[in-house]
């Protein structure tokens, strides 16, 4: 089961409030591990704006709001960015597909690009990953911590943050009130 591509989407009661009603891309996913970047997490600071001049990059693109959020991507870096992305932009070939609609660049040239204004059509900035070691993502998804949605580049690079869960949860059919914090077991 290749997993890349995939949004996972938090249960109730995953017992890990960083995961909390998450949504995750999972950016990677194979026999050694599984990456992934949540994507409804926006930090209270730094923004955009305040990151780009901490690193002496100039926002010249007017359409390119300064004031944009950065997401917690997950628990595993915190300190390292990454940008999750349109296929439309691949910089300097450091671009790493995630699926069919989705890149993931961990390079200084795409925040450069963005600056500019000419980065991907649409991104977003996340500081941190979501990690898991050999068989770890597989038995959390069997004990009922995640559910599996198919691929949606609007649920992960829109800005409305506060509605993705439950608009993924939306796209497989599943009304959120449904769900149970608990599993059953046959």
């Amino acid at each position: 089961m290749d997993l890349t591509g995939k949004l996972l989407v938090a249960m109730p009661g995953m017992g890990d409030p960083r995961f909390e009603h998450a949504v995750v891309a999972i950016c990677a996913h194979s026999p050694e591990g599984a990456m992934g970047l949540i994507v409804n997490k926006p930090l209270p600071e730094p923004d955009m704006g305040d990151l780009l001049e901490q690193l002496g990059i100039a926002m010249t693109a007017s359409d390119r709001p300064g004031h944009a959020p950065i997401l917690f991507g997950g628990p595993v870096e915190t300190g390292r960015g990454f940008v999750l992305h349109s296929r439309d932009w691949n910089g300097q070939g450091t671009a790493m597909p995630v699926g069919d609609a989705l890149a993931m660049t961990a390079t200084r040239d795409i925040l450069e690009d963005i600056a500019a204004g000419v980065g991907p059509h649409r991104s977003l900035l996340a500081l941190g990953y979501a990690g898991w070691g050999p068989g770890q993502l597989e038995a959390e998804i069997l004990d009922n911590g995640w559910l599996i949605a198919e691929p949606n580049d609007e649920i992960a690079l829109s800005g409305e943050y506060g509605t993705k869960w439950t608009r993924a949860l939306n796209s497989m059919g599943i009304d959120p009130r449904t769900l149970s914090a608990t599993a059953g077991r046959a």
